[in-house]
């Protein structure tokens, strides 16, 4: 699992040196930070399944035509699929903003997923509106503090 922790290690040993003062204050930033993290991880676990919905919503609102025969979105069992590969998105959020890394979006997120959806046909388009709304919905300090807000958009802006 990719951490900012791992990722310091790996390079510093990769190189054959021992982490430099740089890559400490790296790793001193993120253990800073994870307060506002973790705050963001429990307000959004805590409304997952409407932070989802509505990004859901979002996204078929400007991609009607996904909702036509034959297309992603055209029966009850493709909507809830999409649904579920949207909180599958928002739940990868979550699990980075725990860790402090982009490794679960690296690797049950973002690595296999491009292949899949083209072999499938599907159109990717519509997950990036969805994420893309998540991010823009969120506020400061209606949802959570500014710091937390920051660090969730970060992490939905990587996948975007």
């Amino acid at each position: 699992m990719k951490s900012v922790v791992t990722t310091v290690i790996a390079a510093a040993d990769a190189a054959g040196r021992f982490p430099s003062s740089s890559d400490l204050e790296s790793v001193q930033g993120s253990i800073q930070r994870s307060a506002a993290r973790l705050e963001a991880a429990e307000k959004l676990g805590a409304n997952l399944d409407n932070v989802a919905q509505e990004a859901y919503n979002a996204c078929i609102q400007k991609y009607p035509y996904l909702n036509n025969a034959g297309e992603a979105n055209s029966n009850d069992t493709y909507k809830a699929k999409c649904l579920r590969d949207v909180k599958h998105y928002m739940r990868l959020i979550q699990y980075c903003l725990v860790v402090g890394g982009t490794g679960p979006l690296d690797e049950w997120g973002i690595a296999g997923q491009r292949e899949v959806y083209r072999a499938l046909s599907l159109p990717t388009a519509p997950y990036v509106e969805a994420l893309s709304f998540a991010r823009n919905r969120g506020c400061a300090p209606r949802d959570m503090s500014a710091q937390a807000l920051v660090e969730y958009n970060a992490l939905l802006d990587y996948p975007i």
